[in-house]
Parts: structure tokens; C-alpha cells; sequence
């Protein structure tokens, strides 16, 4: 495949997570999220979808650049962390926003900081700027992850 492609390919897959998460998320915003009482550090609503755009964006950079690597041991495992990583991505909107299950969302969300760790460590072997490109990710989803638990124990 040539790089161009691959890295439309790694873009479009990196935001593919945030489109399926916007099916359970979008209609939630306003309605049964609004009803929470969340921790005093929210961030303001509007804040989440630029943020998450450009994470996305950052991940899918990250992707191609292993993608495009030489191959080894490191790049295979790199590459199936990161998809696992992608789909609890998913799936955290979908028990959180679309099931409503804030406890079993804080779950997912714990599993899913412990997956970004390990495809952080194993893409800075590999590609020192590709493992980097993620440390805003895990970063914001270490907040996410303490709004969670926010959330968990006020409501």
C-alpha cells in the first residue's frame, strides 16, 4: 500500500472510534449526561469534541508512522495494542453514554488507560515521535478517567 494511502487508512481508522462513540454520545450530551452531577473539574461540554478530534488525529499519525516501520515482533504487538486500544475507545461511549452504566464505564475506561500505557511503551520502541504523539491521549484520558470516578461516586 503506498503511504499516502496508508496514511488515510491510519487516520480514518484512529477516527473511526470517535464516530461510533458519537452514535451513543451526541444525544446523551444534553439529555441524561446533563442530569449527572459531575466533579467541579469538568471541562465545559463544548470542550470534549476538539479535544477528542485532535487525539484522533494525533493517534492516526502515530499509527502510520509504526505502520510504516520495519516490521518486528515490537511492530505486530504495537499494532494489535493499538486496535485494542481503539475498540475500548469505542466501547467506553457505548456503556457509558449508551447503556448509561457510569461504574461499569469506569471499568472500561481503567482497562482501556492500561491498554494506551502499554501501546505507548511499546510504540516508543519502535518510533520514539509515534509513542510521544500518544502521551496527550493518555493524558486526557487519565482526566476522563478521574471525571469518571467523579461521576461514579456523586451519582
Amino acid at each position: 500500500m503506498n503511504k499516502v494511502l496508508l496514511f488515510i487508512y491510519s487516520i480514518f481508522i484512529s477516527f473511526s472510534a470517535g464516530i461510533i462513540g458519537s452514535f451513543f454520545t451526541i444525544s446523551q450530551v444534553d439529555s441524561w449526561y446533563s442530569t449527572l452531577i459531575k466533579p467541579e473539574f469538568s471541562p465545559p461540554n463544548w470542550v470534549f469534541a476538539p479535544v477528542w478530534n485532535i487525539l484522533y488525529f494525533l493517534m492516526g499519525i502515530s499509527l502510520f508512522l509504526v505502520l510504516i516501520s520495519k516490521r518486528s515482533k515490537d511492530r505486530s504487538l504495537g499494532i494489535k495494542l493499538f486496535y485494542a486500544q481503539l475498540i475500548l475507545n469505542a466501547l467506553w461511549s457505548i456503556v457509558f453514554f449508551g447503556m448509561e452504566n457510569i461504574a461499569l464505564g469506569f471499568i472500561v475506561i481503567l482497562v482501556l488507560w492500561g491498554m494506551i500505557f502499554m501501546t505507548i511503551k511499546t510504540f516508543l520502541k519502535i518510533n520514539t515521535t509515534a509513542g510521544s504523539l500518544l502521551l496527550p491521549y493518555i493524558v486526557w484520558v487519565t482526566i476522563a478517567t478521574l471525571l469518571n470516578l467523579g461521576i461514579v461516586i456523586l451519582n
